[in-house]
Parts: structure tokens; sequence; C-alpha cells
């Protein structure tokens, strides 16, 4: 499960990219794209950190990181 879990979450960082490239190159445009790349691309990080935790609670303060960065891209 967490094998592909983790194929899942790099395969939404890279959807999230290929989104991001498609806004408009301004101010605003940019302000998005930017908060939309780095929430997108650290769910997948943060999974595989969570993955490698030392402790349950460290595993699940990253889960729930994870949780608020894939919120953030749905805003």
């Amino acid at each position: 499960f967490a094998k592909e879990l983790e194929k899942r979450t790099r395969e939404f960082a890279v959807r999230i990219i290929k989104i991001s490239t498609r806004l408009p190159n301004t101010p605003e445009g940019r302000v998005v794209r930017n908060q939309l790349t780095k929430a997108g691309t650290s769910v997948g990080a943060n999974y595989r950190e969570a993955n490698r935790a030392r402790s349950k609670a460290d595993f699940r303060n990253k889960i729930k990181i994870c949780e608020s960065e894939s919120s953030e891209t749905q805003f």
C-alpha cells in the first residue's frame, strides 16, 4: 500500500506542475502557481518522510502535513 500511495503522490505532483504552467503569467498567476506547486509537490515529499518516521507520533504528524498540503491544492 505504501509504495502505491507514494507512486500516486508522485503522479499528483506531476499533474499539479503541468496544471500550474497553464496559469497566466501575471503577478496573481505567479502567486497562485508558486503556492500550488509548493503544496502539490510537498504532499509526496511529506508522505515519503512519514514512511520513514521514527515514531508513531512522528508518522501521524507527517500524515497530517500531507493532508493539510493536499487540502491547499483544492482551494
